[in-house]
């Protein structure tokens, strides 16, 4: 018997990258899969394609209320969608911080704002954030990113110790340097894609990226039975970055 048997799942930024992978395990494992992104690139098999932006909270909240009416619950919700930023403290504008709070921050916000209600009448339910290793370690160049990774964390913390004992379980996870589109596309701009490329792999002791598929395996995890004493935690998948 597959672990998400019957199930209802909702993973956001899940056209690319580790919400791709994990949308693809949930469906694998049994689970009635929303993949819901703002672009409309290809979904893994046998999940439910949805278009959704989750700073636009009436749309956020129209998902949320679909997926119950179609499916009579909604068991697991991963926030995945985020974006990233380059700037530094200076260079960084007024208008760069927003948006990728709102995104990063905002969006897990209204996701799991209206995730919660059915949750909660059900009493049963996790929640699974992305955050990332930035979120505990000062990154050169990444000041919003970094500020918004601890958000979430922090947020993840206050969900977790609110719902405590009621059923609904609220997780984060942080994801080192992952070989991603995000990751993809930093090195497309820079002078020297393979310099720049070696430079991030020789911050990782264990000598390589990450895999999204690695990171969509410890979601599966934390959003399981297996993790029902796991609550308010950030589970650090980075291959020791930070341990070193």
């Amino acid at each position: 018997m597959n672990r998400f048997d019957g199930r209802t799942v909702v993973v956001t930024g899940a056209a690319s990258g580790i919400g791709f992978e994990m949308a693809r395990l949930f469906a694998e494992e049994g689970a009635v899969v929303y993949a819901a992104d703002r672009a409309d690139g290809v979904r893994p098999a046998g999940t439910r394609a949805v278009r959704l932006d989750v700073v636009e909270e009436p749309a956020v909240r129209e998902l949320m209320e679909r997926v119950v009416a179609e499916t009579g619950r909604l068991d697991v919700l991963c926030n995945n969608a985020g974006i990233g930023s380059t700037a530094d403290p200076v260079s960084c504008t007024a208008e760069e911080w927003r948006r990728v709070f709102d995104v990063n921050a905002l969006g897990v916000f209204l996701c799991t704002k209206y995730a919660l209600p059915s949750m909660l009448a059900a009493g049963r339910g996790s929640i699974v954030n992305t955050a990332s290793a930035a979120a505990s370690a000062g990154l050169k160049d990444r000041a919003a990113y970094c500020a918004s990774k601890g958000a979430v964390v922090s947020f993840t913390r206050a969900v977790a110790v609110q719902y405590a004992g009621t059923g609904v379980r609220c997780n984060s996870l942080s994801p080192g340097t992952v070989d991603s589109p995000w990751v993809g596309r930093l090195l497309a701009a820079a002078d020297d894609a393979d310099a720049a490329r070696a430079r991030l792999v020789a911050r990782q002791p264990m000598g390589r990226l990450g895999d999204p598929t690695e990171i969509a395996k410890a979601a599966l995890y934390l959003a399981s039975d297996d993790a029902d004493f796991v609550t308010g935690t950030d589970l650090v998948v980075d291959g020791g970055l930070l341990a070193g």
